[in-house]
């Protein structure tokens, strides 16, 4: 009698596309890029194109919403997203329950490969704790995170995201090298964009 495989840790991603872009003059994540889709469905589409479950985290009546959930995005809004980063993401991970592990990316960065993104959940499915991609040395996005940091993510609040978890747990954090200069860009004022990889 053949063994039953062990089934394959379930692995969601958490885009975090709460913040109110102020930087940028508002409504950064619906700006459109070259080819006429906005920051936010680009990251979008590059996570959906690896896992099938996006949960995207947006502020309450926010139009960026409504962008998302045409992507295929599994949407909610967080009421204490005016709290941080921080508040948003314990609000996605609450959101996604089951997962065995979380892709954590930023709806400001649209450049990240789906391979790139792919790579980070192979190391969580391979038994990560942390894991991260590097791009000449320099970490960048998306953070995957084990369920065993559940109640960590959970507890996060304020501006400082995940920088805290990574912190405690830096001697676990698998990096990934990865020719993808997308997991450093991200778009905080026009003038980024003309920076595009």
């Amino acid at each position: 009698m053949r063994e039953m495989a062990e089934p394959k840790p379930r692995i969601a991603a958490i885009l975090l596309a709460a913040g109110t872009g102020s930087r940028f003059g508002g409504h950064k994540l619906l700006h459109p890029l070259e080819d006429g889709a906005a920051i936010a469905a680009h990251a979008a589409r590059n996570l959906l194109a690896v896992l099938p479950d996006v949960m995207a985290v947006v502020r309450l009546a926010d139009p960026v919403g409504t962008t998302l959930e045409e992507e295929g995005c599994l949407v909610t809004a967080c009421p204490a997203a005016s709290r941080g980063m921080g508040a948003s993401l314990a609000h996605g991970v609450a959101y996604a329950t089951g997962a065995d592990g979380w892709v954590v990316a930023l709806a400001d960065m649209p450049r990240i490969r789906p391979d790139t993104i792919r790579r980070v959940v192979s190391a969580l499915e391979a038994g990560a704790l942390v894991a991260a991609p590097t791009y000449k040395g320099e970490r960048g996005h998306p953070v995957g995170f084990s369920a065993a940091l559940r109640q960590e993510l959970l507890a996060l609040d304020g501006d400082h995201g995940a920088r805290e978890v990574l912190e405690r747990h830096r001697d676990a954090l698998t990096l990934i090298e990865c020719d993808d200069p997308g997991v450093l860009f991200d778009v905080d004022r026009k003038q980024d964009l003309a920076a595009a990889p």
